[in-house]
C-alpha cells in the first residue's frame, strides 16, 4: 500500500506542478521578441522572409498556418531537430535518451493497459487468443526493450560525455550531474526489477496491485526503483528538466511571435503593459540595478 501511495502521489506532483508552472508562464509579462526567420505559422514566406518585406504590409491581411508551425514543434519536440541540425555528434546519445523516455511512456501506458485487460478476464500473452491481448503484449515487449536500453544508455553516456568532455565540462554544474546520474539510477534499478521477466508479465501483475490499490510483496530492488521513480517525477517539474512545459512558449511566443504592433491592437496594450514592469531584484550588477529607495 505504501508502494501505491508514492506512485500516485508521486505522478500527481508531476502532473500538478508541470501545470503549475505551464500556467505561470502563461501569465510572465510581454517577452522581449526575437522574431527569428523564417517564422513556420507565415503562409507564403518559407524562404525565410517575412510578412514585413510586402510592400504597404500593414493593410494586407497576415496569414498565418498554425498547424504548420505545431509541425515545426513537434520536430524539435520529438526529434530534437536543432541539436541535430548543430550538433551532430552529441544528439545521437541526447536523442537515445529523450527517445528511450517516450519509449518508457508508451510502455507505461501499455502496462497500465494490459493490466486493466487481464483484471477484466482478457489474456496478454503470446499465446492470447485474443488480437487485443496479443497486440498489447508484444508492444509492451517492444516499447519495454526499447525505452530501458535506449534511456540507460543516453544517460549513461551523457554523464560520461560531461565527465570528459573538456568543454562541457566547463559549464555542467552539479546540478547536472545529479539530474544525469538520478535517471541513470532509476533506469538501471528498472532493468534488474523487471528484466528477469522478458515477457513483463510480473510488471503487468505490480501494476494491476497498483490501479486496484492491492497490497503486494515488492523484492528490495523493486522497492528502491519505484522510490528512486517517484522522487524523479517528483524533481522533474522542479528541476530544469522541466524545459519540456516551457518548450511551447518559448516557440510560439518569443521565437516565432510576429503579430505587429499596431495602434489600436492587443500588441499595443501589452507593450504598455510590458512598459509599467518595474524590477524587483534586491541585488545589482554591471548590467542591472537594484530598485532605488524612494525619496523622502
Amino acid at each position: 500500500m505504501i508502494l501505491s501511495i508514492i506512485a500516485y502521489l508521486s505522478i500527481g506532483l508531476f502532473l500538478g506542478i508541470s501545470i503549475y508552472k505551464a500556467g505561470q508562464y502563461a501569465k510572465m509579462p510581454f517577452h522581449g521578441r526575437m522574431d527569428l526567420y523564417p517564422v513556420p505559422k507565415e503562409k507564403g514566406f518559407e524562404h525565410g522572409g517575412s510578412y514585413y518585406e510586402e510592400v504597404t504590409w500593414w493593410n494586407k491581411p497576415h496569414e498565418v498556418s498554425h498547424m504548420r508551425e505545431i509541425v515545426e514543434m513537434l520536430k524539435e519536440m520529438l526529434f530534437i531537430k536543432k541539436l541535430f541540425e548543430n550538433q551532430r555528434p552529441f544528439w545521437w546519445i541526447s536523442y537515445a535518451l529523450h527517445l528511450g523516455i517516450y519509449f518508457i511512456m508508451a510502455w507505461t501506458i501499455l502496462l497500465v493497459i494490459g493490466a486493466i485487460f487481464e483484471l477484466n478476464g482478457i489474456i496478454v500473452a503470446a499465446g492470447s487468443s485474443n488480437v487485443l491481448g496479443l497486440l498489447v503484449f508484444y508492444l509492451s515487449a517492444l516499447t519495454g526493450y526499447f525505452g530501458l536500453a535506449l534511456a540507460a544508455f543516453g544517460s549513461g553516456m551523457l554523464f560520461l560525455r560531461r565527465v570528459f568532455d573538456n568543454t562541457l565540462k566547463k559549464y555542467t554544474t552539479p546540478q547536472e550531474y545529479f539530474n544525469l546520474l538520478l535517471i541513470f539510477a532509476a533506469l538501471i534499478t528498472g532493468i534488474f526489477a523487471w528484466g528477469h521477466d522478458l515477457s513483463f508479465a510480473y510488471a503487468r501483475e505490480v501494476t494491476a496491485n497498483l490501479v486496484t490499490f492491492s497490497p503486494f510483496a515488492a523484492s528490495g530492488i523493486l522497492t528502491l526503483h519505484i522510490i528512486l521513480v517517484g522522487i524523479m517525477l517528483t524533481y522533474i517539474p522542479i528541476s530544469k528538466m522541466s524545459h519540456y512545459v516551457g518548450k511551447y512558449f518559448t516557440f510560439h511566443k518569443v521565437l516565432w511571435d510576429n503579430n505587429p504592433n499596431l495602434k489600436g491592437s492587443s500588441i499595443e496594450q501589452q507593450v504598455k503593459n510590458a512598459s509599467t514592469f518595474r524590477p524587483t531584484t534586491s541585488w545589482s550588477a554591471p548590467h542591472i540595478k537594484a530598485p532605488s529607495a524612494p525619496e523622502k
